[in-house]
């Protein structure tokens, strides 16, 4: 066999005049009767082989008999491609190998779908044949992105004295927000591990073990419903820290992601990040992960609504609602009265909303400046209109909207419009990268439904200090020494700083409706942990995969993941889920219960 020494796609103009052999896929072919042309593929790109029967007639009958996707190797010498016969869309378009050798090392049935048309057919059908999607040069390109990412994250963290430690796939169930994928037990009957849905209370644990400095590239497990940049299984970037504050943990990794973005798309990214209370992101962009690469902020106008006579506001603002809204910049002309009020006002309703009001700025008639134009502006008086302008320092030709409802329902509705809008009208650039940490997240939350506190983040995480007197008084406005790191809108990586002290878990536990009982029985290991000197301690997980889609320019997180799982977690490709036999049941004493979804039969 033909032993490769280059890869096809690292030929060039500088191996001109050697002998070389490559190996890979045919991925076309071009019989022109004395000639034959292959394009071959491997991972590194394309490589043009030519066969000519005045050099090799024997080889050049072999190359006749090829087709797409067969696997080859073939070995000649390298030479500068004909003038006016280059490929400048290709790096190798300037040589090609006339061939002096040649061998067929498989052949390939036709294949469901060509290769370079993969991204134009359904991605079931891809993903059923990943084996033949994952040959697509977009496809490698992201997958070795991915792993140039996980390179430069671990030579960054062993240079900064992290200690990569791995933590068990088979644990112990613990509430932590999602459902757990639960793993039968054979030799202990009736009992289940739980896949980790992140190493949180491990990592925890490592600092009261004295390790000081933990990373880990992790792969964790989530039972929740699939979207499109989130599946069951995927793989965090999972960090721990000891005698650190939210400063330290928010230094050590903004400089992490500055090293990937330089890595990988040479981009320096400028440091120290901006910061963001989350009260200040939640008031101004509606979410707590604000797209920053444009500004058209939201805007409360309870203020001004409750003195005009249109009584959708007035009575919204009497009620406890409020008024919110947003200005897009030259709106007025790209959207029509019937854009507004069918298509923007749907996709508001759908969020929720109870409807959209708006408002066009133009000339005033008088000539006497701009004033607003809508089919409610005769509800607001001048100085009222006049008021709304400055509230948004609207200019001539944008475009204000409203929604009128609970704070919640209001920002829930505003803050995918703002980002509808932002892409409309063209102010966000795809190659435009912002960061902002988002801080000072309320460490409770109301459930109404259970008339309790739930945590916003997870149990563990440590209050401001400040704030700690609050426990005790005022539970709903504690902030906690929570941190997001947030890329274009986009939450990339999450931690906070933990609880150390017993004493505070306790409470907290306490505060969100844990008995001393339920927390033993669930955290159990845990505490006995702390009671033995916990230090001060922090950490981080970033969604490995996440990062690479962004890097990548892909919105699918499928698209980084070598094996993924469909929208119900199936594998296309293994059919993944699939039935045992009765006999390992039995071994796990396990028995199912099987539902007919078939319809039934008509006479």
């Amino acid at each position: 066999m033909l032993k490769r020494t280059i890869y096809c796609g690292k030929v060039g103009i500088d191996d001109v005049g050697k002998e070389v052999i490559v190996s890979g896929w045919v991925h076309s072919y071009r019989d022109h009767g004395n000639l034959v042309f292959i394009d071959l593929r491997d991972r590194e790109g394309l490589v043009q082989l030519v066969f000519d029967p005045e050099i090799n007639g024997e080889i050049h009958k072999l190359a006749r008999q090829v087709r797409c996707e067969w696997v080859v190797a073939a070995g000649g010498l390298v030479r500068n491609r004909s003038e006016g016969m280059e490929n400048p869309k290709i790096p190798t378009g300037r040589i090609e190998i006339a061939c002096t050798a040649f061998e067929i090392l498989n052949t390939a049935d036709t294949p469901p779908f060509e290769i370079d048309n993969a991204d134009k057919v359904a991605e079931e059908l891809r993903l059923a044949n990943r084996f033949l999607d994952l040959r697509r040069p977009a496809m490698q390109n992201r997958l070795m992105v991915r792993h140039r990412v996980a390179k430069i994250v671990r030579d960054y963290f062993y240079n900064e004295g992290f200690i990569e430690i791995e933590t068990p796939m088979l644990g112990k169930s613990t509430p932590e927000g999602a459902r757990d994928f639960l793993v039968p037990s054979r030799l202990c009957e009736g009992s289940f591990y739980a896949l980790p849905q992140s190493p949180q209370l491990f990592k925890q644990i490592l600092m009261v073990a004295g390790m000081d400095r933990y990373f880990q590239i992790v792969r964790c497990f989530r039972d929740e419903d699939p979207r499109a940049d989130r599946q069951a299984e995927f793989t965090q970037i999972d960090v721990e820290m000891s005698f650190v504050d939210v400063g330290d943990v928010i230094g050590i990794h903004e400089k992490m992601v500055a090293e990937v973005w330089k890595g990988i798309l040479g981009i320096d990214v400028k440091l120290p990040m901006r910061r963001m209370t989350y009260a200040d992101a939640m008031r101004d962009y509606g979410i707590d992960r604000p797209d920053l690469r444009f500004d058209m902020k939201l805007r409360d106008i309870s203020d001004i609504a409750a003195k005009c006579d249109f009584k959708v506001f007035t009575s919204t603002v009497k009620n406890g609602g409020i008024v919110k809204g947003l200005c897009a910049p030259g709106g007025s002309n790209a959207y029509s009265r019937n854009d507004i009020e069918k298509t923007l006002t749907a996709f508001v309703s759908d969020l929720g909303a109870k409807g959209l009001a708006w408002f066009k700025v133009a000339a005033a008639e008088d000539g006497s400046g701009i004033d607003l134009q809508s089919s409610i502006a005769k509800f607001f008086s001048p100085a009222l209109r006049k008021a709304i302008i400055e509230r948004f320092n609207a200019q001539n030709g944008d475009l204000l909207l409203f929604v009128a409802d609970k704070q919640a329902a209001a920002n829930k509705a505003l803050a995918p419009l703002r980002i509808k809008l932002g892409r409309e009208l063209k102010l966000v650039s795809d190659s435009q990268y912002e960061f902002v940490w988002v801080v000072d997240f309320p460490l409770m939350e109301w459930n109404e439904n259970e008339k309790r506190f739930d945590s916003l983040h997870h149990p563990f995480t440590a209050p401001v200090p400040e704030d700690l007197h609050k426990l005790d008084t005022d539970p709903g406005n504690i902030r906690s020494q929570a941190y997001d790191i947030v890329l274009n809108g986009n939450e990339i990586g999450g931690g906070s700083i933990r609880i150390h002290q017993p004493a505070v878990q306790e409470k907290i536990f306490s505060l969100l409706n844990i008995s001393k009982q339920q927390a033993e029985d669930r955290f159990g290991f845990f505490l006995r942990a702390l009671r033995y000197g916990a230090p001060p301690h922090g950490g981080i997980a970033f969604g490995l995969d996440r990062l690479t889609m962004l890097l990548t320019g892909t919105d699918n997180i499928r698209d980084v993941i070598a094996f993924p799982k469909t929208q119900r977690g199936q594998c296309l490709m293994t059919e993944a889920p699939g039935s045992v036999d009765q006999k390992q049941l039995e071994e796990l004493n396990l028995r199912t219960q099987k539902h007919s979804h078939e319809p039934e039969k008509k006479e």
